[in-house]
């Protein structure tokens, strides 16, 4: 778990996604901000220098598809369209008048746009307020990716939402539950040895025998 910056992000469970959502976070601007990056499963920054004309069309509806440009993105490889969840569309119509001209989440005054250092800040007070350890700005891209890994979505599809190129890299992402760790031990049911009567050793003999044989020589 992260701690004092130290660590990795901490995976949301539902409940605390909704406890954080419903009495951490005190304005729509900061759950569309944390919204954007759960239902896209962006970096921070990519949601910070969000543009307001990738999220809304010129009717001012909420797009179909969010566009994550290039030049926004760790490492700059490529654009990303993520398909806008039905989440993302009601926070980003509640939001729509606090929008900015350029982009959508706009630094203070109206200025350029919000800084991640700003964003961090509002999420720990956010998580302070309602009990929450270990959660970081990527706690939300770390959590909707190991989210669609247990729902046995294929990595190449999870590649495509998140931008990795490297698998060994999207791998980093996903967090192990120890019930998953049980449940793959748990799986190994099907060799069990239980109910076969006799085993062979390397002579083709079997333990039985040899079990009768000693019993033998050391009877009186």
């Amino acid at each position: 778990m992260k701690r004092e910056r130290h660590g990795r992000a901490k995976i949301l469970t539902p409940d605390e996604i909704q406890l954080l959502f419903n009495q951490g976070l005190k304005t729509i601007r900061d759950r569309a901000l944390f919204g954007f990056c759960l239902y896209t499963a962006c970096r921070i920054n990519e949601a910070c220098t969000q543009l307001t004309q990738d999220a809304y069309n010129n009717a001012e509806a909420v797009r179909p598809y969010m566009t994550i440009r290039k030049g926004n993105s760790k490492g700059k490889l490529a654009s990303r369209t993520i398909p806008t969840s039905e989440d993302l569309k009601l926070l980003l119509g509640q939001y729509k008048p606090q929008s900015g001209d350029k982009y959508l989440f706009p630094g203070r005054w109206g200025k350029k746009h919000i800084h991640p250092d700003s964003a961090s800040l509002i999420l720990r007070t956010a998580c302070r307020k309602v009990g929450l350890e270990g959660v970081s700005t990527h706690s939300f891209r770390r959590t909707a990716l190991t989210q669609m890994s247990d729902t046995n979505i294929p990595f190449r599809v999870i590649a495509e939402v998140s931008g990795h190129h490297n698998l060994t890299q999207l791998h980093a992402y996903l967090e192990v539950k120890p019930e998953q760790v049980k449940g793959a031990i748990a799986s190994l049911s099907c060799l069990s040895y239980i109910g076969k009567k006799t085993f062979r050793d390397s002579n083709h003999s079997t333990i039985n025998q040899q079990i009768q044989t000693e019993e033998d020589l050391t009877s009186p």
